[in-house]
This record gives C-alpha cells, sequence and structure tokens, in this order.
C-alpha cells in the first residue's frame, strides 16, 4: 500500500530530511519493537533506539532523559487507546515529529490522530521498503497518510471547533484531569471516581470544573462528546 503526502504545516519545510540519530518506539508488542528497531537502524543509521511497551512508561523517560529526534507511537497501548497517545506525548515531547502506526484504517481515526499531531499515520501492513519510505517522508517534513484517505470525506460539525483545535484543548489537560477524564467517559458518578482515583469528592468536582473550563464544556455530556470527536480513549 502506498502512502500520500497530507498538507504540509506551516513552517516546514519539505525534502529536507531531518537528522535522524535517536528513535523512541512505543510499541507493546516486543517482536515488532524489535523488527522495527532492526530495520530502521540499517536503513537510517540510527545511534540509538529505545522502546517502551506502554505511555506510562515512554512518558518517564521523555521527562527524565534526553527527547529523542522522532517517535514512532503503536496506536493502541495497554494503557492508552485512540488519540490518547498522540495528545499525551505531543505535551511532553513538543516539537518531536510523532508517527503513528497502525493496522486499523478507519478515515475518522486517521483525521483524528492528525488533527491531534501526528506527523503520519502508517499502516503495520506495508513492506520494509514502504515503511522506509513512508518515514523518509515524515522526517523530511510531509504528513503522511495512507494512501486512499481524503481528509475531506471527514464529518463536519458546523456548530462544533474543528477537531486540531478540540486536540489542543484537550493537550492542556494535566495527568489527573486525563484520569478524571476517562472516568467520567467510562460513566463513572463523582462518587466512583473518587473512589478509584483514591482522592476526594470535593477533589473530583475541582478537576472537572478545570477540565471543563479548558476544553470549554458546560456539562458532562459536552466533555463526553468532544473527547469522542478526536477518538479519545477510543480503541477501534
Amino acid at each position: 500500500m502506498r502512502h500520500q503526502t497530507f498538507a504540509e504545516p506551516p513552517g516546514s519545510t519539505p525534502g529536507v530530511m531531518l537528522t535522524i540519530n535517536d528513535l523512541l518506539i512505543v510499541d507493546d508488542h516486543p517482536l515488532m519493537c524489535e523488527a522495527l528497531t532492526l530495520t530502521l537502524r540499517v536503513a537510517f543509521g540510527l545511534r540509538q533506539t529505545r522502546c517502551e511497551r506502554n505511555l506510562a512508561a515512554a512518558i518517564q523517560r521523555l521527562k527524565y532523559d534526553k527527547l529523542p529526534d522522532a517517535i514512532l507511537l503503536d496506536l493502541n497501548l495497554p494503557d492508552a487507546k485512540g488519540s490518547e497517545g498522540i495528545v499525551t506525548l505531543g505535551r511532553v515531547a513538543s516539537g518531536v515529529p510523532i508517527a503513528v502506526i497502525s493496522a486499523n484504517e478507519d478515515p475518522a481515526m486517521i483525521s483524528a490522530l492528525m488533527a491531534a499531531g501526528a506527523q503520519g499515520y502508517i499502516s503495520k501492513s506495508l513492506g520494509r521498503d514502504e515503511m522506509c519510505a513512508a518515514l523518509r517522508r515524515v522526517w523530511s517534513g510531509e504528513r503522511v497518510t495512507p494512501d486512499g484517505y481524503d481528509p475531506d470525506d471527514a464529518p463536519k460539525n458546523p456548530a462544533r471547533p474543528d477537531l486540531e483545535e478540540i486536540a489542543q484543548r484537550f493537550a492542556s489537560l494535566t495527568n489527573q484531569q486525563v484520569r478524571i477524564l476517562r472516568e467520567i467517559c467510562l460513566g463513572r458518578a463523582n462518587k466512583e471516581i473518587s473512589y478509584d482515583l483514591n482522592i476526594s469528592e470535593a477533589t473530583v468536582k475541582t478537576h472537572i470544573a478545570a477540565i471543563m473550563s479548558k476544553i470549554g464544556a458546560r456539562r458532562r455530556t459536552q466533555i463526553v462528546l468532544l473527547a469522542k470527536s478526536i477518538k479519545l480513549f477510543d480503541g477501534n
């Protein structure tokens, strides 16, 4: 399967490939990590390739180690589904190009991930040469998506801000607020959230008020709808 270029972001310099010496791979499948490490080290002459099996471990590494030159992120991890990974890593590793790798080629998911800040969305079904070519384009400043994907086909809602703006709002949430947001999306009441996270109900209410303020929601139902619009926590 070929991959196509998707409108480059303002200020990018397509055609000039970044120097990628240090790559972070976030994928919970050991064999996939090993295969990507071996393939990309040879193809790009990487000096260092680090692998993490979940989002929490990746965040810890990014907080306390030198930032990598690029990140390759599996769509669904044990502790993150849908756009949660890209939204969170984009906040912790601002400026680092992140390419999502997935077998899921649902146009709505691709739209959500690209809106949330992915530099590329690459299919796991690609062969070695095709995957390397797609990554080379990503690291040359292009925004790459699977061939046949059309961003104009994504459903539009004129009463709601665009996906990029919604994703930026969710990216402003703290880690604790994201945990509470996940509980809200699961339909948990404040008392249940308090018990699950071992915090007081008053603290839960304070965080929910902050979440509403940051993402521009007036009701809990709006919080859930906005989260769904960017496929946050969506494992499908």
